[in-house]
């Protein structure tokens, strides 16, 4: 029996470092298309992750009596700044390279972040407190996803069976386990300063709600600027191949997921395994590489 606390394990940044030098545009060989929707990833966390740690650094001063959690938010920063930073990677260093630029995308992204979502209230009859208490609870049910999918992509071996590359799937895996290792901090911390379940439901419909538009939009922006692919369009017959190949999540597990987040009861140490995240830990090349493996302590 694993002696593993699924509710608090140990959260340290991994300071990982990927080479994009030999990772070809369509790392999915034979399939620009699921690349390219997968790819909308590397569009979105860069942004997103930084507004996470931007959010958290306000929320940390409210996070009052509970030492444990107050040290896992600092981890969860960490972990996240470090993600960012990653995926920004693959935008700078493989897709701009081979020809691919994602900059007028991304800066638009960076944008509703900024904007839309930042310290400015879109309505100022909204308290301050509120506005923060909302932005802590999407960032909540955006993190839920993160952890089911990066549950999703540990136990994806259809994608090694059709050939991925390599290193885009230790990218992919170590930031999966990572996920799926802090995946109840977020949780936590709202119902620390908030815990009201009206409020998590709607924040987390305004957090998820947009993401099948925004996959299908960042998919068509890829695949419309790829220079090999010559005006190719992302099609619902492209996302149902890639969800019966095994490559993509289905609609069924991505409503089971909202489904879950939705019960009262819900709590994230009850969804997904750290000893699976800790298992792929152990044996990714990039972790490995930085002593960043196992329960997140260095290696001896």
């Amino acid at each position: 029996m694993s002696d593993i606390d699924e509710r608090h394990p140990v959260i340290t940044p991994r300071r990982v470092k990927f080479d994009w030098s030999d990772t070809p545009l369509h790392w999915i060989p034979d399939e620009p298309v699921a690349t390219h929707f997968i790819n909308v990833l590397h569009l979105l966390l860069p942004a997103g992750e930084r507004w996470f740690v931007h959010v958290y650094k306000q929320t940390l001063p409210l996070v009052e009596g509970d030492p444990q959690l107050r040290k896992e938010v600092k981890g969860f920063m960490g972990q996240e700044a470090v993600h960012a930073y990653s995926h920004q990677g693959v935008l700078d260093r493989q897709m701009l390279a081979q020809g691919l630029d994602p900059r007028p995308l991304t800066d638009r992204i960076e944008w509703m972040f900024q904007h839309l979502l930042g310290d400015r209230r879109p309505l100022p009859v909204i308290p301050k407190r509120q506005w923060l208490n909302l932005r802590i609870g999407i960032i909540a049910g955006i993190e839920h996803y993160t952890a089911v999918l990066g549950q999703w992509i540990l136990d994806a071996t259809e994608l090694d069976e059709a050939g991925a590359d390599p290193t885009m799937m230790d990218l992919l895996r170590w930031h999966g386990a990572e996920e799926v290792e802090h995946r109840s901090v977020a949780f936590d911390v709202y119902q620390h300063v908030s815990g009201a379940y009206w409020r998590r439901f709607i924040a987390f419909f305004l957090g998820v709600l947009a993401m099948p538009l925004m996959v299908y939009l960042g998919a068509g922006y890829l695949c419309a600027k790829d220079p090999t692919l010559k005006g190719v369009r992302p099609r619902i017959r492209d996302y149902r191949r890639a969800v019966r190949r095994g490559i993509f999540p289905s609609n069924r597990f991505m409503i089971s997921a909202a489904r879950a987040y939705l019960r009262r009861d819900y709590h994230p140490s009850h969804e997904c395994s750290t000893q699976v995240a800790l298992d792929y830990l152990a044996v990714s090349p990039a972790a490995r590489a930085v002593g960043g493996y196992g329960t997140g302590e260095t290696a001896s």
